[in-house]
């Protein structure tokens, strides 16, 4: 599989990488995040398919969890950050 555009730009620029860096380590030490990431583990252990891959758990905008493809999970956000949820 190719690299993605995101990645040969990091790759092209490790300033740019490290900055990205330095603010993913900081974003994922907030509560709102470890929260996220604590219901969404949760969810996958409960229907025991965590750390097997696999579909993603997502959430819908009614709070419930729904297996869903992580290709089209992870690129539902567009350029204006609109989300597209169910």
């Amino acid at each position: 599989m190719g690299q993605s555009k995101t990645s040969k730009y990091y790759e092209n620029n490790p300033e740019a990488a490290e900055k990205r860096r330095i603010y993913q380590r900081k974003l994922n030490k907030t509560d709102k995040q470890k929260k996220y990431r604590a219901e969404h583990t949760k969810e996958r252990r409960r229907r025991d398919i965590d750390g097997k891959g696999g579909d993603d758990v997502s959430k819908k905008k009614n709070g419930k969890f729904v297996l869903e493809n992580p290709f089209i999970n992870r690129a539902r956000n567009g350029a204006d950050g609109k989300s597209t949820k169910k």
